[in-house]
């Protein structure tokens, strides 16, 4: 995986169900928190037991816009090419850790730091590209030209990193090249992968245009053959000029398969490695189980019906009423046929195997601070406090057979070195404090009006919502009073109205403001010999009225009366407490909408009414959250190598623009402070990695207490492989090594064997 910044920070993940805060004790980092969460699942094989020779037909979801990884449209198929034809300097472990790839470089290092940072970049003699030039200074020099963000014809989505560079040089000699810092860059390391040759770097108009569909000079181990746009192939060959160990294979077959169309491509047998979700998986899994049996499948069309359904069915097909029969004998040949086919589809599903490890990506509640209720810090970490995060993701991950543990960190994941829980500077979930939190928000027990069904985050109409259509949802067509795609939890789905349990006095909760920043200077703040540096919340402020002596401390859940059953319905100035929920409708959002479910049903226990708003899923992002139109909505960021660099744009306080309008960059939770930006600032640039790391977790700690984004579970990785496929499948954090990619000897078995040689 590349440290593509350009498509990691540019958009979000939609989370599609595949589917981005206790009294505070310090977290330290554990032999634990350094190990993944779930091991890659790869079918790893030594190189010696996989045939030469063959295709291996990969499934993407579409052909991407540009072959270009630094333009804003780059997307997942940018990348795949990207890896496999050209150079990457360093390449991912299985812990999330850059690693020098030796491919290209025989040394990279800082060689000074005073007066400023130097890097010297020693390349492997025989990288060349495609058409036989020495990869080399005139490249890297290209490449920071073009990124460095001061030519505006270069269309660039990013130019973080190289924004720090003073100067590119040819060392010593044609093998070196020399970077020379203006300012300090700790994750120089994200520079330079991929590695374009200067003959697309060069220029605006090259920069721009010629790299979008084709890549004529490359340097890895397959070159590109040819897109085929109208039939959706990239197909990748060998690189006759690649210097390392030659690929396994003969073609690298990337195919545009949409996600809704997996399934069909499975059974047809068009692909042999392929993404799926849930559904799909749970499919191959039976399929494989299956394999032998007798009889009609226990599962599929027609399996749920009991013999009193097929007794009544039998009758109503054979009865006297004419119309009623034949509309049941239709129904009944339709089954058959649908029991016909999904018996064939398994028996070509039995071909696959699942490969499944957890991704690196998160899925994180957003919730948006710019106005209404949760412009106001209380009630966001209220919203917070009330959440089991844990039992959201045993929702995703339980059934699926991966570990089910919330994440930590809004930085990075179990397994990588930077990461540590900092949940903590927020709190655990706590029913009675969520409460109080919103007693001293004003927000107290009775009736009031509802914001307007199309409301935005204020309250007020969201812009085009009047005539908006209503969105169907497999997933949720049964719920009554489906209006307009959207239902209000506790009162549309049929639950009951009467909510139990009073609310805590304001009174209780007035220590808590200042004992959370307390808490967040503790948790990012203590040092090796347990001292904690004091008022860092000082320059920050708060929300007023929400600051007691130290020590005071909310009554335990069990001093209240009631206090795991549903509140009842709160107000403050006439109007209700309810949150728009916006969700995205299309089939592959069923876990997604299933955690929104549970989270309504969390909220409505401290007396917050949750109003759940379907939309496209095609809009679900650009039209509603990157818009600010909603006030709760799910969606994931990728795991990074680099949080310095990646955070900061995710996580930075919005700033007005020149034309008036709020810059966010890309954090759509409208929520932050100039603390974190700072500790931001002073991250990327420290060299010493453990006083970074230390900048990090108070980032992150600072993050978790003003509640405006909260880490849920790790996304699923559920890969669908023929059983011959070795050394592909569920990567997890790791780069791609395609060249070791291929189908196993006739006989031979995957396993981590001892390699008995380089062929």
């Amino acid at each position: 995986m590349f440290h593509d910044g350009a498509r990691r920070r540019s958009v979000a993940l939609l989370t599609t169900g595949v589917l981005a805060l206790p009294a505070v004790a310090a977290c330290g980092a554990s032999e634990e928190g350094n190990v993944p969460a779930a091991a890659q699942d790869l079918a790893p094989t030594p190189r010696d037991l996989v045939a030469n020779g063959s295709t291996l037909t990969w499934a993407i979801d579409a052909v991407p816009g540009t072959l270009n990884a630094y333009q804003a449209d780059a997307d997942t198929g940018t990348t795949r090419v990207a890896g496999a034809v050209l150079p990457a300097l360093f390449t991912l472990d299985d812990k999330g850790r850059p690693q020098a790839n030796p491919d290209y470089l025989e040394s990279a290092e800082v060689v000074e730091r005073e007066p400023r940072q130097v890097v010297v970049y020693r390349l492997n003699q025989k990288a060349v590209w495609s058409d036989g030039r020495e990869i080399g200074a005139p490249d890297f020099a290209a490449q920071w030209r073009a990124l460095r963000g001061k030519d505006p014809a270069y269309w660039t989505a990013r130019n973080a990193g190289y924004d720090r560079i003073a100067k590119v040089e040819r060392g010593k000699d044609d093998l070196e090249v020399q970077v020379t810092f203006d300012k300090p860059y700790a994750e120089w390391r994200s520079l330079f992968t991929p590695l374009y040759p200067k003959d697309v770097m060069g220029t605006p108009d090259s920069f721009n245009d010629s790299a979008r569909t084709t890549l004529k000079n490359t340097a890895g181990p397959f070159s590109l053959k040819k897109v085929d746009r109208k039939s959706g192939d990239i197909t990748l060959v060998r690189n006759p000029r690649w210097w390392g160990d030659q690929p396994k294979l003969d073609q690298l077959v990337f195919r545009k398969v949409a996600p809704k169309n997996r399934t069909k491509a499975l059974t047809a047998g068009r692909v042999d490695l392929a993404q799926v979700a849930p559904g799909e998986a749970e499919r191959i899994s039976l399929a494989r189980r299956d394999k032998g049996a007798k009889g009609p499948l226990a599962h599929g069309p027609g399996a749920g019906r009991t013999p009193a359904d097929a007794l009544m069915s039998w009758a109503v097909a054979h009865g006297t009423e004419q119309e009623a029969a034949e509309s049941e004998q239709l129904a009944r040949e339709q089954t058959r046929e649908a029991v016909v086919a999904y018996a064939a589809e398994q028996k070509s599903l039995g071909a696959y195997e699942v490969r499944k490890a957890l991704e690196p990506s998160f899925t994180q509640l957003a919730l948006n601070g710019a106005d209404g209720p949760l412009a106001d810090e209380r009630v966001r970490r209220a919203v917070a406090r009330a959440l089991d995060r844990k039992e959201l993701a045993e929702t995703v991950l339980k059934p699926l057979g991966l570990p089910a543990q919330p994440v930590g960190s809004h930085l990075a994941l179990a397994g990588q070195d930077a990461y540590e829980d900092a949940s903590d500077a927020l709190g655990s979930q706590d029913t009675a404090e969520a409460r109080a939190l919103l007693a001293e928000a004003g927000w107290k027990p009775g009736q009031g009006a509802a914001r307007p069904k199309n409301a935005g985050a204020s309250g007020e109409p969201a812009e085009g919502a009047e005539g908006e259509e209503a969105v169907g949802d497999s997933g949720n067509e049964d719920r009554p009073g489906d209006d307009g795609g959207e239902y209000i939890v506790g009162e549309d789905d049929g639950k009951s109205g009467a909510r139990g349990g009073p609310m805590l006095p304001g009174a209780v909760a007035a220590g808590q403001g200042a004992a959370l920043w307390r808490q967040a200077d503790v948790v990012a703040r203590q040092d090796g010999d347990g001292k904690t540096e004091q008022g860092a919340h000082a320059q920050q402020g708060g929300p007023p009225g929400a600051y007691a002596p130290k020590g005071t401390a909310a009554p335990k859940e069990s001093e209240s009366p009631g206090a795991e059953g549903a509140a009842g319905p709160l107000a403050k100035d006439g109007l209700e407490l309810t949150l728009r929920f916006v969700v995205p409708s299309g089939a592959g959002s069923e876990q997604l909408r299933a955690v929104a479910d549970k989270i309504a049903e969390q909220l409505e226990k401290i007396g917050v009414t949750t109003a759940m708003k379907k939309v496209p899923s095609s809009g679900y992002f650009t039209d509603h959250v990157a818009s600010g139109q909603y006030d709760m909505a799910l969606y994931s960021w990728p795991g990074t190598a680099y949080p310095a660099t990646d955070g900061r744009p995710i996580h930075a306080k919005p700033v007005p623009a020149a034309d008036g309008s709020l810059n966010v960059a890309q954090n759509y939770t409208r929520v932050g402070t100039d603390r974190i930006d700072q500790l931001f600032d002073q991250a990327v640039g420290e060299l010493d990695d453990g006083a970074r790391k230390k900048l990090i977790k108070e980032a992150d700690a600072r993050i978790w207490a003003v509640a405006g984004a909260i880490p849920l579970y790790q996304r699923p990785e559920l890969v669908a492989a023929r059983p011959s496929v070795a050394n592909a499948g569920a990567f997890g954090f790791a780069t791609p090594r395609y060249q070791d990619i291929g189908f196993l000897k006739k006989g031979a078995k995957p396993g981590k064997q001892d390699r008995k040689s380089g062929s």
